[in-house]
């Protein structure tokens, strides 16, 4: 009984003290307003027109899509980017193809389709957009892939 006692004891004071060291650090990024408050909404930043793709800033970093996805399906039955970016159809779409990487299983066993891991695209591949940062950052792409 004591020993509950004390560890309940120790848990609210910790847990009270922790929110009140925090609570001035920790800041959302829609600033102070409330999620009702109509006077803040959230701006939505438009995909870039389809155009060249954007160059990557890292090795192994995915190729951003440079054309607008909204409305693709992508789902256990269909995925509308091999429409265009299959072995199959790539010239006749003039699309890039997907990479081989995209048919080895997490065993790298080559497959004959895409890989369950690599089959929705949209994990890692994104619309390219021009979009400020959401924080300040210091990153800087490695001269090795650049021209």
């Amino acid at each position: 009984m004591k020993k509950s006692l004390v560890m309940g004891l120790v848990l609210t004071f910790g847990l009270g003290f922790m929110s009140q060291a925090f609570s001035g650090q920790v800041q959302s990024l829609r600033g102070a307003a409330d999620l009702d408050t109509k006077s803040n909404q959230v701006v939505v930043k438009k995909n870039i027109p389809d155009r060249d793709p954007i160059e990557r800033d890292y090795v192994q970093q995915p190729p951003l899509i440079p054309h607008k996805t909204k409305g693709y399906k992508i789902n256990l039955k269909f995925n509308k980017c091999l429409t265009c970016h299959s072995w199959t159809n790539y010239k006749e779409a003039g699309a890039t193809k997907i990479s081989q990487t995209h048919f080895a299983d997490r065993g790298d066993n080559v497959m004959a389709n895409v890989a369950a891991r690599r089959y929705f695209c949209n994990q890692c591949h994104v619309p390219q957009a021009d979009a400020e940062p959401l924080v300040e950052n210091e990153f800087s792409p490695i001269t090795a892939i650049r021209k």
